[in-house]
């Protein structure tokens, strides 16, 4: 179940699908959806109602229309009516369905938004569910840098001035793509999966120190920037210190959790000297290769095991 925190204008999901509109009552500028899953009124359609959820967009496709053609005209007005009692936040048909000179007057009398669409029902279902997921997920936002490194999402993590700004900066210079900069709005879209974003205040601007806000998508092109990027690896930056032991070698994988997801994170110890832009290259490479099913660590570690058995067979 969604998030009742986050909702979206009725009238925005409507623009976004190109939905042929029915009936529109007043008022329509102040309906909002805050539930990403739909729902097909099989069973509210033949009279049971029981965890009737009327706050989900309502969808009527092939076997709805065909139960609705099935009855007398008595029955078909009665079944109707029952539903649209129940004050459903909007009513779509599906598949350019013919409507029912019912729906159209119940729709008007109990001031239902009532919609059509060319796309088949499954089909819209699973695209109005993946919008809705997307502008309803819980989110929150985190200071730091998101950038795109050879097709995986990198959130930059660290104090203010350590140099992640002027990473980005570089790794644009690169090739790459910058997605956030100073704040990231970070969402739930799934059970599995983060998806980061700006501000739309800041959108494509980055901040230098000694040379102020840069707009990185007038200096370096369309192509330098991107809306939105799933995170795949967090890289955490710390100011390098004397005698504390780093990962040498990457066996043990570790984990931030953001939002009740782990995602995988490695910490990158910052010094004068040091080309991060490289480094970052180099881990989002690494990390794309373990999603791949190939751990250079595990590999070297087992070269380094059978080469010891050999010296003691010898």
């Amino acid at each position: 179940m969604t998030s009742p925190l986050y909702k979206v204008k009725l009238t925005k999901l409507v623009e976004e699908f190109a939905f042929e509109e029915i009936f529109i009552p007043e008022g329509i500028e102040d309906l909002y959806v805050t539930r990403s899953d739909m729902s097909r009124p099989g069973l509210p359609l033949a009279g049971f109602f029981t965890n009737f959820q009327n706050e989900r967009i309502q969808l009527i496709g092939n076997m709805e229309n065909s139960y609705l053609s099935s009855m007398s005209p008595t029955e078909r007005l009665a079944a109707l009516e029952s539903f649209f009692q129940h004050e459903v936040i909007a009513l779509i048909i599906t598949s350019s369905l013919e409507i029912f000179p019912e729906i159209l007057s119940l729709a008007k009398k109990y001031s239902t938004p009532l919609y059509r669409t060319n796309i088949e029902t499954s089909a819209i279902m699973a695209a109005l569910t993946a919008s809705l997921s997307v502008s309803l997920a819980e989110r929150i936002t985190r200071h730091g840098v998101l950038v795109e490194v050879y097709g995986e999402g990198i959130l930059m993590l660290g104090d203010s001035g350590i140099g992640k700004s002027e990473t980005a900066i570089e790794l644009v210079k690169r090739g790459h793509r910058l997605i956030a900069d100073d704040a990231v709005e970070i969402k739930k879209v799934s059970s599995k999966t983060l998806v980061g974003t700006a501000p739309e205040v800041i959108r494509h601007y980055i901040e230098l120190r000694g040379i102020g806000i840069v707009d990185v998508r007038r200096i370096f092109g369309m192509g330098s920037v991107k809306l939105t990027e799933k995170i795949d690896l967090i890289i955490n930056f710390e100011l390098w210190e004397q005698g504390k032991l780093y990962e040498r070698f990457g066996m043990d994988t570790e984990y931030t959790e953001i939002l009740g997801i782990k995602i995988p994170s490695i910490t990158i110890p910052v010094k004068p000297g040091r080309n991060l832009a490289v480094i970052i290259e180099i881990a989002a490479m690494n990390n794309r290769q373990k999603k791949m099913g190939y751990n250079t660590a595990i590999e070297f570690n087992n070269k380094l095991i059978n080469q010891m058995n050999k010296e003691q067979e010898g």
